[in-house]
């Protein structure tokens, strides 16, 4: 069982390395480690690049808004192709497209002709294939690792990333030192090489899907009237924006202060980027055992303003403390996307899970991408300095807004398992898939002591209606009969309301259900109806 991520500690916690001994799930993450690490040094190489060509704050910056940019306009429709395609073929493909992008970055450095905004360019196609695959390999952790494990591969996906951004700066900056940009460039291309191999290697179970999948458009759709109708995903895409903006600002402004007040050259900023890598993978070592002795709302305080120290040091203090600092720094990130991480995981029904990490990924990296570009411009009006100064001090207000903006109390605690307790609806004739819309009308004798409690719980139903699918969703009472209800909704087509029985309603959308039921006059059994669209030209 998975302890509240919000409200108290964490007493069920398993261990920070279990899931690494599942074979497929180590498979994947050594592979994910090594891409990973390709990435850091072409991150390295890239800022490094620019920071030799002279370029502005705002330039130099702009290499994090380019890379995270296409998580904006490619996350939705990433999410909806994660949940629609088998997902490891969809991360070959996508992979294999990564790979060929790194390769002309690389081929472009090594013949000379690359410049600082073709650059920024390559970094955005191959962002374009990070913000396409990242809901996939996020919506395939629970396939993985059993429920009680998911915060633990939450926290070791953060290595992947961390562990990489520990080791790939170091090894990059001194290669780019050695033998240039260029030379880290290949070596990420070829890195992918092994992520591809691994994906290959591994062999999915095919998706057991009852009824015809849904198009592309409508499942973006229902994507994002899932999350509108969730209060719980909603504050912690809130709480996720409100630490990301600020806290982008020492990732785009690392290489000015690197080189500009550490004075390090291309090897000491991996260096510093290393440092920020190892406290990352400390924190992960750490984390479970400080979900044992605090809230997950306490971790996200404490992150933030840990984070802050980080962020000021660079900025103020000379190397011999900053450096030390940025290990706390380090830590507190991979703290808070865990927290964060894991809250989002647990809390998305199987149905729209790889959607829901999707609109996650854009609400977090799209806040980092606008972010790093608004640092770029404070740098280059007020200095590097004040801008990581001013980032810091948001730093500390976000940490004080957890005691208005929490996370929610359930936050991760609400069964997902799907249900098949709710009837498939029954008509006289058999619809087409894309026959609607449907409006379906339920009607309910309730008893006349319980008429407000029905109300209230059904509001519930409502939602959770809604969240599956469902729209202009009423509760009507009957002027004639006060003690009857009647409960309206439509369905987009009738391919959505059999995919609202059959794969979203969830066991705790089962648990408002019975509630409302239990309301309802003992032996009466409740009358649905199901109103099919007629074409204005029949």
């Amino acid at each position: 069982m998975t302890a509240d991520l919000a409200a108290g500690p964490d007493t069920h916690s398993s261990s920070a390395w279990a899931p690494l001994r599942g074979r497929v799930y180590r498979t994947l993450f050594i592979a994910q480690l090594v891409s990973n690490i390709g990435l850091w040094m072409q991150t390295v190489g890239s800022q490094w690049f620019l920071v030799e060509q002279n370029s502005s704050a705002t330039v130099v910056a702009l290499v994090q808004t380019a890379s995270l940019l296409p998580t904006l306009f490619f996350a939705l429709l990433a999410g909806g192709l994660a949940d629609l395609l088998d997902r490891r073929r969809l991360l070959i493909a996508i992979s294999t497209y990564t790979a060929v992008a790194a390769t002309a970055t690389a081929v472009l450095a090594f013949t000379d002709v690359l410049t600082p905004m073709m650059l920024l360019a390559m970094t955005f196609l191959l962002g374009c294939g990070s913000a396409l695959s990242s809901p996939a390999w996020q919506a395939i952790q629970p396939e993985l690792v059993p429920a009680e494990q998911i915060p633990a591969a939450s926290a070791l996906g953060g290595v992947t990333v961390n562990g990489a951004r520990a080791v790939g700066p170091a090894i990059g900056g001194v290669i780019v030192a050695a033998a240039g940009p260029a030379a880290v460039f290949a070596i990420n291309a070829l890195t992918f090489v092994v992520i591809i191999g691994a994906l290959v290697w591994w062999r999915r179970p095919a998706d057991d899907r009852s009824v015809d999948r849904e198009r592309l458009g409508r499942s973006m759709l229902t994507g994002l009237h899932y999350m509108q109708s969730a209060p719980i995903v909603r504050r912690i895409l809130l709480r996720s924006a409100l630490f990301a903006f600020p806290a982008s600002a020492l990732w785009a402004l690392l290489p000015l202060a690197s080189s500009r007040h550490l004075h390090f050259g291309a090897s000491g900023y991996g260096l510093v980027l290393g440092m920020l890598g190892v406290g990352a993978v400390s924190g992960v070592a750490l984390y479970p055992r400080l979900r044992q002795s605090m809230s997950g709302n306490a971790v996200l305080a404490l992150s933030a303003v840990t984070y802050a120290v980080g962020v000021v040091s660079v900025a103020y203090l000379p190397a011999g403390a900053a450096v030390p600092l940025l290990l706390l720094s380090g830590a507190a990130w991979i703290a808070t996307l865990t927290t964060l991480n894991a809250a989002i995981q647990l809390s998305l029904a199987h149905w729209v899970r790889a959607r829901g990490m999707s609109i996650y990924l854009l609400v977090f990296m799209g806040s980092q991408a606008l972010g790093s570009f608004v640092w770029g411009l404070v740098a280059s009006h007020v200095g590097f300095a004040a801008a990581l100064l001013i980032s810091a001090v948001l730093l500390v207000v976000t940490a004080a807004s957890v005691t208005v903006l929490p996370l929610r109390a359930d936050t991760g605690t609400l069964p997902r398992g799907v249900s098949t307790a709710w009837p498939t609806p029954m008509v006289m004739f058999e619809p087409e898939p894309d026959d609607g819309p449907v409006v379906v009308s339920v009607t309910y004798r309730v008893r006349p002591d319980s008429t407000t409690d029905f109300d209230r719980a059904m509001a519930a139903v409502g939602k959770a209606r809604r969240r599956t699918g469902g729209y202009s969703w009423a509760l009507f009472r009957n002027g004639e009969d006060p003690s009857l209800r009647v409960e309206q909704f439509t369905a987009r087509s009738w391919g959505d309301l059999e995919r609202q029985h059959r794969e979203r309603w969830t066991e705790s959308d089962h648990q408002r259900m019975t509630e409302a039921l239990s309301y309802t006059v003992t032996g009466t059994t409740e009358k649905e109806e199901h109103l099919f669209g007629v074409p204005a030209d029949r």
